[in-house]
């Protein structure tokens, strides 16, 4: 567990400075230059990223389990990433009407890809792992729309043709990833 534990707290610690350090990250890309602050950023995601897949593998080999699994929660996990992937995707879509509305769309789609594996699943790394970020994402989502209140920021409307196909590439990296991608990378057949 500890290299589980070591890569959350790095990955999510990254990602978390502009929501408990909003100043201190302003003056460290100001000192270290743009390109040198997404440096250390990216290698430390990595970094972080890498230990998390280790350590969730792991956990996975002596699972410790916390709650009898619940046959139904996987049939609503599955629409739940559904969601997710179509929230993913609209973070990128330019002028697509989902972003217009929720603002930040990637963070969401965290949310509910955490909730959904939480649900599905039942062990202390699956708590740890998808609590960890359903936590984070919580906190990132609060922080992001208290930064856009105190600016005034104003997200364009969207448009039905962005908004078709944010859905359409959403549901089609959903299939792909449900049915080919989680058990040749992760090792689990979401449907079987």
């Amino acid at each position: 567990m500890t290299a589980l534990i070591l890569g959350l707290v790095i990955f999510l610690g990254v990602h978390s400075v502009r929501i408990v350090a909003e100043p201190w990250r302003t003056r460290m890309r100001a000192r270290l230059g743009e390109g040198a602050w997404k440096g250390l950023y990216s290698l430390l995601s990595l970094l972080g990223f890498g230990l998390i897949v280790w350590g969730y593998g792991l956990a996975r080999q002596q699972p410790v389990s916390l709650w009898a699994p619940m046959p139904w929660a996987r049939h609503l996990a599955s629409l739940l990433t559904l969601l997710a992937f179509v929230l993913l995707v609209a973070a990128y879509v330019p002028g697509n009407s989902i972003k217009a509305r929720l603002h930040h769309p990637m963070i969401l789609g965290v949310k509910l890809w955490a909730l959904a594996h939480l649900l599905a699943n039942h062990t202390l790394a699956d708590l740890l792992l998808f609590g960890g970020f359903l936590l984070w994402a919580v906190l990132s989502f609060r922080a992001a729309r208290q930064r856009d209140a105190a600016v005034g920021t104003r997200y364009p409307a969207g448009a039905a043709g962005p908004t078709v196909i944010t859905v359409l590439v959403g549901c089609a990296a959903w299939a792909a990833f449900a049915l080919w991608a989680h058990t040749a990378w992760i090792g689990v057949r979401p449907f079987g």
